[in-house]
């Protein structure tokens, strides 16, 4: 069955540019480790910090590989290490779906 990961980011809202950044590294991360982007949303009217991605898997078992992938890959690690360091990322949180219709 496949998995949705949906995750939504409370941002600084005076560090958007950072957290666009970060997302656009993450769109050859993602593939190279097993993961098929969807997207990334930033704000654009309205709420200023709040943002969301969402990744699909074709399993649970899929998403746990793809998560040690991950955190092997050198580009991926930078870019954790670049939200630390930045500090624009102030809450994470996730969410897995499944599909009802398609």
């Amino acid at each position: 069955m496949t998995i949705t990961v949906f995750i939504r980011y409370q941002l600084n809202p005076f560090k958007r540019a950072q957290f666009e950044e970060y997302s656009r590294r993450w769109l050859t991360i993602i593939p190279k480790c097993g993961g098929d982007l969807i997207g990334y949303f930033m704000p654009h009217e309205g709420t200023n910090n709040i943002a969301f991605a969402l990744i699909s898997f074709e399993s649970l078992a899929a998403y746990e590989a793809y998560r040690v992938r991950l955190r092997a890959d050198a580009e991926g690690m930078a870019n954790f290490n670049f939200a630390e360091e930045e500090k624009f990322i102030l809450a994470e949180e996730r969410t897995f779906l499944r599909p009802v219709t398609l």
